[in-house]
């Protein structure tokens, strides 16, 4: 095939038809149905205008989009600056990083959400977990805390379990980065006098910029969205102590409160837009091209 062949504007037909189908279509019906009362229990659908919204943004349903953005910017800064500072040590000359390390690194990675959630959830169980017998078992039993059952300590154990697994694959997406940029420039301040600080913020970081939105958007998008290891740790216990938007998507849908469950949904959709959109045009004036 000729990669440089321009082909007839038809060809994209197939691609446009199937995300008019299978995307856009059923995103405007679940828009349509927010509007409703649309329920599994009753066959006639009511329209109701603005009230799921409304309700959403009572006391019930605001806990548990301050609880995502929470999740969204504390996984988010952790494993950002977590992964930008293993990047930079396995990256320096003094340290003999081999292929090996940087694979352990990003093994936790390769895991699945669900995997990683349930084996956690067996080594910080209060009495029969690995974690609080070691502590234990070396005179620190008062270290031996409930990791997922107390209301106040709950949410930072699941930020810090999300964030040991999605760590690594933001060191290796660093690491291309930083690996990326030309060592004249290191050259070039070393010999203007410039010391580690002024190397960092004047060159590495500016340089960096375009891998660190990237790497930012990913982030917000899966925090956002994140339901799998909250759903597996503590399904969005105690209480509604971890329950974010998608679990609470669930729990509608479990009920059979369809329309809720989609207006839910739609939230989340337009709230990941507009960050998303505010992030990228916040940050894409401080990229420095090489």
């Amino acid at each position: 095939m000729n990669i440089k062949r321009t082909y007839p504007w038809y060809f994209t037909i197939g691609a446009v038809v199937l995300y008019f189908v299978f995307f856009f279509l059923p995103s405007l019906m679940g828009i349509g149905y927010s509007f409703t009362d649309w329920n599994i229990y009753f066959d006639n659908i009511k329209f109701v205008g603005l009230e799921n919204y409304r309700k959403i943004f009572s006391a019930d349903y605001t806990q548990y989009i301050w609880h995502t953005v929470y999740f969204t910017i504390c996984t988010t800064a952790l494993k950002t600056v977590i992964g930008c500072l293993l990047a930079l040590l396995l990256t320096q000359k003094f340290i003999k990083a081999n292929s090996l390390q940087r694979m352990i690194y990003f093994l936790p990675q390769v895991l699945s959400y669900l995997v990683v959630g349930l084996v956690f959830k067996s080594m910080l169980h209060p009495t029969r977990g690995f974690l609080n017998e070691a502590l234990r078992s070396v005179g620190l039993e008062k270290l031996a805390l409930n990791w997922l059952t107390d209301p106040h300590l709950v949410f930072p154990t699941v930020i810090a379990v999300d964030t040991w697994k999605g760590v690594g694959y933001i060191m290796v997406v660093m690491i291309a980065g930083l690996t990326s940029i030309s060592p004249d420039y290191y050259e070039a301040a070393a010999i203007d006098g410039a010391n580690a600080v002024q190397r960092f913020t004047k060159i590495t970081l500016p340089l960096l910029t375009p891998v660190i939105i990237n790497t930012t958007v990913l982030n917000i998008t899966y925090g956002l969205r994140v339901f799998d290891m909250i759903y597996s740790l503590t399904n969005g216990g105690p209480g509604d102590a971890t329950g974010v938007i998608n679990t609470a998507v669930y729990k509608e849908f479990s009920k059979g409160n369809l329309a809720m469950g989609t207006t839910l949904s739609d939230v989340l959709f337009f709230v990941m837009l507009f960050l998303i959109y505010f992030i990228i045009k916040s940050m894409e004036h401080k990229e420095v091209k090489q």
